[in-house]
């Protein structure tokens, strides 16, 4: 391969574009972003950027020296509008083309908005211009906040703005945040840290509009209720962005298809991070950004899979205080239990606690607050378990 491209310049697609260097590519590597920024590190803007504990600085991923080793043609702020995959062509916005004899798609995603959000006062918190708007929002003094959506970024940006000493409330659909990761049992032990945290938190209703003519002044429940509201933060997951691939023959469904090797039909052409669904999965999550491009650029430079991404799914998140760390797949029929610490009043105690989800005598993932270590242990103790049973030894 003369030249191969990067489209996406955020985490996913730095650590393509070190992998194909360190895999031993010296050909012309183009990396694209829409955004104007070099990669920078995205879980830090709902928690340390935000509460201003951390500058702009600290969230770059690499340096001039770094750049310079990659030797990429970083084409920012500029977003690609279609790819021509047979005649291998990115086109960009702005009419330029870049050929190339490779592609790693790693366009990540957007945040989802709500009908109305265009209102002042309204935000989502997915890129670092948002976080820096939300940022200087929350300077101006106490405000009344209505997050909608108690996932893992409206939960952390609810801790964030509590701490700065705003009013919060958090207005989750479900019956309680976080069920579909973490299960009911432990999402009760998350929706503990809302209110030890101060926070209010609304379960089981939905969204039926925002109130405002200009600026919002309020959330409208589809229970009747109307939340007063100076600041509303839209955390309602992400979506693929795939559109500038419609007509490009990929196939396309919640985010690119891709074998188990992130690899998609044309064998020139992988995916990796937010936008790719590698073996049927979909994963928005830190690692999988950084541990599918080593698989993906291993098949892209062979022409073919020769490598799949296996590892065990991993996840953690900072609320209130409190580390929740998460690794393993759970099930529905799984069952949990804790195995080191305690609880009180549903919340973790002081030290946190170890809990295993368990089907068939056999663990099937681990969840630890506040305990690194043994946490670490058990994640690598399920690691290993997940191994034999993948090669049925």
């Amino acid at each position: 391969m003369r030249t191969v491209t990067v489209v996406g310049a955020s985490l996913s697609g730095l650590y393509a574009a070190r992998e194909l260097r360190a895999q031993g590519y010296d050909g012309r590597l183009v990396v694209i972003g829409d955004e104007p920024h070099h990669p920078y590190d995205r879980p830090p803007l709902s928690k340390d950027f935000l509460t201003g504990r951390a500058d702009e600085n600290q969230l770059a991923l690499t340096d001039a020296e770094e750049s310079a080793e990659l030797d990429a043609d970083w084409m920012l702020g500029v977003r690609a509008r279609a790819l021509d995959a047979r005649g291998r062509t990115v086109v960009l916005d702005d009419g330029r083309t870049v050929s190339t004899d490779g592609l790693v798609i790693a366009t990540g995603a957007r945040a989802r908005r709500l009908p109305g959000d265009a209102l002042a006062g309204v935000h989502t918190l997915r890129t670092l211009d948002d976080a820096r708007v939300l940022r200087e929002e929350l300077t101006r003094g106490p405000r009344r906040v209505v997050v909608i959506g108690g996932g893992f970024v409206g939960a952390e940006t609810a801790s964030s703005c509590s701490s700065l000493g705003h009013s919060v409330t958090v207005v989750e659909a479900a019956p309680l945040p976080l069920v579909p990761h973490l299960g009911p049992d432990m999402a009760a032990v998350c929706a503990a840290l809302h209110r030890r945290g101060g926070v209010d938190l609304v379960t089981g209703t939905g969204v039926a509009g925002l109130r405002g003519t200009l600026t919002v002044s309020g959330v409208e429940l589809t229970d009747g209720r109307t939340l007063p509201a100076d600041l509303v933060i839209v955390g309602i997951g992400a979506t693929p962005n795939t559109s500038w691939l419609a007509g490009s023959t990929l196939a396309l469904r919640d985010g690119v298809l891709c074998d188990d090797g992130c690899v998609t039909a044309l064998p020139q052409v992988v995916a990796v991070g937010d936008v790719a669904r590698v073996g049927g999965v979909r994963a928005e999550h830190w690692t999988s950004a950084t541990q599918q491009p080593r698989v993906a650029v291993t098949n892209l430079l062979a022409g073919r899979t020769v490598a799949t991404a296996d590892a065990v799914p991993y996840f953690w998140s900072d609320q209130y205080g409190a580390r929740i760390q998460f690794a393993g797949r759970r099930g529905d029929g799984d069952t949990v239990r804790i195995t080191e610490g305690e609880l009180s009043d549903g919340a973790p105690d002081e030290g946190g606690f170890l809990a295993r989800y368990e089907r068939n005598g056999r663990t099937t993932a681990v969840l630890a607050v506040d305990r690194p270590r043994p946490f670490m242990r058990a994640r690598r103790g399920l690691t290993r378990e997940t191994a034999v049973v993948a090669t049925g030894e």
